[in-house]
């Protein structure tokens, strides 16, 4: 299969179910997106959502059993990656698609010198000799922004503050140059000025070395300004999928409107509570049979408890999995006009 109008990648459909005492757990039930090269994917929702899965999916990583892929379609750069073996899927994880995961402590080996992990990756992948790998070890820390990299590089992970070991991380999943990137909640337990700049260094290297990233967050305001599209998920479902500015501005979603009414914003009154989606999400083991958000939704009227929503299209890149996307879309245009996401709008002009 050859590669398409500079896609990247291409989901279809994708299903991965747990089998668990409780029953089967539906993580991710059909989902479908595309990636253009050089491009940055947001994908956010509350735990729970189906969001890491997704990916670890996409890199053939849920482990065998209890999960499993039942169905969909996952081509990277025009290659089937469900049809791959094993070994052939080691041959590209690391070197052309790479992650990074939420927590760097438990990631890296705290048995082992960063050297020495760094080393293995690019190893394996480009066949360095020792000294090769360790210079590109020196390299890469130098290029995540580690001060003294030529010391550093032979320290242990607990030397390392998390911050510091997130960069380890970036480091590694970028020793071979890939495709793609994905990062799995990457700011996750960092104060806000560490997180502010792994976020700044993500997007710089995706400006220097053409990378294409797909950021996991469950905060919308991390990946304003930080992405060119975005899916927001819930219990396993893409609730909402738009342009990034265009999502922000005029969402068509009930729960996208509660995930952007939680952000922060500096310009609240003192003493005003900050906002919160009431409930809790679904037991994705046990579903309701119609909108699995509608306990929840401030929109919801009987059909949207009886009968599962439609996926509304409101534009050509715009769509909406509710009954009333298109009265929540039009609703959130008149609050634009009137001035009521201007905070919003300045983190994605930032």
């Amino acid at each position: 299969m050859s590669e398409t109008n500079g896609k990247i990648l291409s989901v279809k459909d994708l299903k991965t179910y747990f089998q668990t005492e409780d029953g089967v757990v539906k993580a991710v039930d059909g989902i479908t997106f595309e990636l253009e090269k050089g491009e940055t994917l947001g994908i956010v929702g509350e735990s729970g959502s189906g969001k890491s899965v997704t990916n670890l999916s996409v890199m053939r990583l849920i482990p065998e059993p209890p999960g499993k892929i039942v169905s969909g379609d996952i081509v990277f750069n025009g290659i089937d990656v469900r049809k791959l073996s094993i070994n052939e899927v080691r041959g590209i994880r690391g070197k052309r698609m790479a992650m990074i995961f939420q927590d760097p402590m438990t990631s890296l080996n705290p048995f082992l010198k960063i050297s020495t992990q760094l080393m293995e990756v690019t190893r394996l992948h480009l066949g360095h000799s020792k000294k090769e790998a360790y210079d590109h070890a020196i390299k890469m820390l130098k290029t995540v922004g580690i001060p003294d990299a030529e010391s550093r590089v032979d320290s242990y992970p607990h030397e390392f503050s998390g911050g510091m070991r997130q960069r380890v991380m970036i480091a590694m999943a970028l020793s071979c140059d890939p495709e793609l990137l994905i990062a799995d909640e990457p700011t996750t337990a960092l104060d806000v000025t560490i997180q502010a700049q792994i976020l700044e260094l993500i997007k710089d290297l995706r400006t220097r070395m053409g990378t294409s990233v797909i950021l996991i967050t469950h905060d919308l305001g991390v990946v304003a300004g930080m992405t060119d599209k975005i899916i927001v998920m819930y219990a396993g479902k893409v609730f909402e999928q738009a342009p990034t500015a265009e999502l922000f501005a005029t969402p068509a979603n009930p729960y996208t409107k509660g995930l952007l009414k939680s952000v922060p914003d500096p310009a609240h009154e003192e003493g005003t509570e900050l906002y919160q989606i009431p409930g809790l999400p679904p037991d994705v083991a046990h579903l309701p049979p119609g909108c699995p958000f509608a306990e929840r939704c401030y929109r919801a009227e009987d059909i949207c408890r009886r009968d599962f929503p439609p996926f509304v299209q409101i534009n050509a890149n715009h769509h909406s999995l509710c009954h009333f996307a298109q009265e929540v879309y039009a609703e959130s245009v008149a609050e634009s006009e009137n001035g009521k996401t201007a905070n919003i709008q300045m983190k994605i002009n930032e």
